[in-house]
């Protein structure tokens, strides 16, 4: 099985769309994204990082109109012999694939393969990386011309439709610019700023590691989604803290204040882990305490909880010390390294072209 989008990248040999998208761990603000939480909390903010894990789409094209879907790091693939057929269909094998197909209906015959670096259900936004990388394949694939803005809100809104819950926006900005990111949440709608902080230097403060427990996102959000909708007054005030935290980590990490962002992180943790039970688990918990004992200063779950990733801010020169320790308690330390460029595009497609001259020269004779 390949291990890499690097591999994945390299088995392009004829007329392809190649896209890319990283995923993300969230410092602070998290679930606050998710309409209309945020209008509840004025000057809300997501502040996150993309993450050097990639999600990876390619769309070959094919004669005829068969239509295949393929999932590299899951192994499932399908076969339609229409897009009809598509449509209709019930159930699919690779069903975040045939949802982005459902809404950009391309007529022509194609091979649709995906491929993730991302643990299944690691709370880093693999699924909705690869949803902005499937988008926007799909939309050079079917000549529609759309801006980042419109590609994010399509894969927002075909996630809702997929996991049947409301979607938070935060998670795509990432896989859509790279870098550090604040997602400013507004009235007047959402909006993207770099944080100017040295990449190299967050390089060498975090660490990242699965539990080896998937979690669902989805679930724990939308429990804690319907009790502040509920007037919840512990969870509508928690999640008051929890904004004031997100605004101050913010400024934090821009002015690079690392003992503030150590703070924040324990007193975001500390917060979330009373909104709703399962948050964290007593592995995540021993894990997070052998990280310490190595030089971890604060760490939270990355996304819901419940499993998946935990992200760690370290001493600077402690990273293998603090990697091992995890290792050496079940833990898997995860390539931390911020992804300098969101979505990629790599495009061969001049069989493409012949095809639509062909058929131009067709019906105009």
């Amino acid at each position: 099985m390949m291990q890499s989008v690097s591999e994945f990248q390299s088995g392009l040999g004829g007329d392809a769309i190649v896209t890319t998208a990283p995923c993300r761990a969230d410092f602070a603000g998290g679930t606050l994204d998710i309409w209309p939480l945020y209008l509840f909390h004025p000057g809300a903010v997501s502040v996150n990082v993309a993450l050097n894990i990639l999600t990876a789409c390619r769309i070959t094209p094919r004669a005829g109109t068969d239509i295949f879907l393929r999932s590299h790091d899951t192994a499932r693939e399908e076969r339609f012999s229409s897009l009809d057929e598509l449509l209709t269909a019930e159930t699919y094998a690779h069903p975040l694939a045939a949802y982005v197909v459902r809404f950009f209906q391309p007529k022509d015959g194609f091979l649709l393969e995906t491929f993730s670096e991302s643990p299944a259900g690691a709370g880093i936004s693999g699924s909705s990386a690869l949803m902005i990388a499937t988008a926007a394949a799909l939309a050079r694939f079917t000549g529609h011309k759309m801006d980042i803005e419109e590609i994010r809100a399509i894969a927002q809104n075909v996630e809702a439709q997929l996991i049947r819950v409301p979607t938070g926006c935060q998670d795509y900005y990432p896989a859509m610019y790279g870098g550090v990111s604040a997602v400013h949440l507004e009235t007047g709608g959402v909006r993207h700023e770099p944080i100017p902080v040295p990449l190299d230097e967050v390089d060498q403060r975090f660490v990242l590691f699965y539990t080896g427990a998937p979690r669902q996102s989805g679930i724990n959000n939308w429990e804690v989604f319907k009790q502040h909708i509920n007037g919840d007054e512990h969870v509508i005030h928690n999640f008051a803290e929890i904004s004031r935290i997100a605004q101050a980590m913010h400024r934090a990490l821009a002015g690079q204040q690392w003992d503030d962002v150590e703070r924040l992180m324990r007193e975001e943790w500390t917060l979330r882990r009373t909104n709703a039970p399962g948050i964290t688990t007593p592995f995540i918990d021993k894990l997070i305490a052998v990280a310490a004992r190595q030089g971890a200063r604060a760490a939270k779950v990355c996304g819901a909880g419940g499993g998946g990733c935990v992200i760690v801010l370290i001493e600077k020169g402690t990273r293998q010390d603090v990697e091992n320790a995890i290792r050496e308690n079940g833990g898997q330390p995860l390539n931390f390294q911020v992804a300098r460029q969101g979505l990629t595009f790599s495009i061969r497609l001049k069989r493409l072209r012949r095809l639509a001259r062909s058929a131009n020269q067709d019906r105009d004779g």
